[in-house]
């Protein structure tokens, strides 16, 4: 095992504390830190030391796939590191979001590729775009602190109750669609975030002014302060409001709206970044493009609990084979474990002290520090005392 130095992404709506917190620097940061990225994703690979300069993983992948990934992760997912694992921290909401599946990223990276070499040749700059690759995104996120998220959608008719509590009349088609249980989903969603926008600041002003207490209206306000005129405030409404203690999860597969508004988790994903946006925030929307990917169907159960698999070792099954994440507990009552991953593995300390050996070598890591192993490694065996999280490929 060897150190991985992952790039911190400074995101508006990051936190200035908790990243900082976790590898025991001085709070506030001096600026939002939202998302501790460690892998080998192009757009802010990790850093490995390499004869006394830090190299990007990604360039290491590339050369060397046999050493790194093995032969079966090669042959499934080409040279490249089919995982990325990130610390996220929120503390401002996140944006109203869906991911492609892998058939619909293939798709439209494809068709923006032609576009922009159109585009190219007539010698006007690319558009900006939807698909940066042409993989899938689906995430599972662990809180490591109390989190708050929006995921999945919820049973359409408590969503037309939520809408109807604030008696605007502009909001009867959508209210009359979500009635109609599941089958008005894209309709409502469609309507909302379709809001003609010379006239989103007189319906936002309309049910803010709505005489309407609870957890709903809460959240539409809180919303709505953050992101004036965002009908995505009123999307919210549709969807599961949730609260994660520790160690608790979401699953996020293709198509799944979902918007994440505070808190700090460990999230692991495919080695993707297609972003489909639809509103709440001030990046690129395409609300067409959006509701072509989503899947309107109600998600009944969005929160994954941790299964034990042996002592001091849980995990959240998941049913794709780009990742996969195990966490460790080591101390007085298990002051070792054993796993028999395979590589590549790349391991986080979320708290205390642990050591990591794979064979090639052992390292401690204390809290925010993370490690890689190559595919070439023993079983891993984690001691100490402290939590850790492993990330490694679904393939078994």
């Amino acid at each position: 095992m060897e150190p991985l130095y992952g790039p911190i992404r400074d995101y508006a709506w990051g936190s200035r504390s908790a990243i900082a917190l976790l590898q025991g620097r001085a709070v506030p940061s001096a600026g939002p830190e939202a998302e501790l990225w460690l892998g080998a994703h192009p757009g802010a690979p990790a850093r490995v030391d390499r004869a006394g300069l830090r190299v990007s993983l990604c360039d290491l992948v590339r050369d060397e796939p046999g050493q790194w990934l093995g032969q079966r992760v090669s042959e499934r997912f080409g040279n490249r590191l089919p995982f990325l694992l990130k610390v996220l921290a929120a503390d401002a909401p996140l944006s109203l979001q869906a991911h492609p599946d892998a058939e619909q990223a293939k798709a439209g990276f494809a068709a923006e590729q032609a576009r922009a070499g159109f585009a190219a040749e007539q010698g006007r700059p690319a558009a900006e775009r939807n698909y940066s690759d042409p993989h899938h995104k689906p995430e599972l996120l662990v809180a490591l602190t109390p989190f708050e998220a929006l995921c999945g959608f919820r049973d359409p008719v408590e969503s037309a109750e939520a809408l109807a509590a604030f008696g605007v009349p502009e909001l009867t088609p959508v209210v009359t669609a979500l009635r109609g249980g599941p089958a008005g989903l894209r309709t409502a969603v469609r309507a909302l975030l379709g809001w003609p926008v010379a006239q989103r600041d007189e319906l936002l002003g309309s049910v803010l002014a709505a005489s309407v207490d609870g957890p709903d209206a809460e959240l539409v306000h809180r919303l709505a302060k953050a992101y004036p005129a965002d009908p995505g405030a009123l999307v919210a409404l549709l969807l599961h409001h949730l609260r994660l203690e520790p160690g608790e999860a979401i699953w996020m597969p293709a198509g799944n709206l979902h918007a994440y508004l505070s808190g700090c988790g460990v999230e692991i994903m495919a080695a993707s970044d297609n972003v489909l946006r639809g509103g709440l925030t001030p990046k690129r929307v395409d609300v067409d493009e959006l509701l072509r990917v989503l899947r309107f169907e109600v998600l009944d159960d969005p929160v994954r609990a941790a299964l034990p698999v042996g002592p001091g070792v849980d995990w959240w099954p998941v049913p794709v084979d780009d990742f996969a994440l195990h966490r460790v507990c080591v101390g007085a009552d298990v002051p070792s474990v054993t796993l028999p991953l395979p590589g590549p593995r790349v391991v986080l300390c979320s708290g205390g002290s642990i050591t990591v050996d794979d064979g090639a070598g052992a390292l401690t890591l204390v809290s925010g520090e993370a490690a890689i192993g190559t595919a070439a490694g023993e079983p891993l065996r984690i001691s100490g005392a402290g939590e850790g999280y492993v990330a490694t490929s679904g393939l078994r």
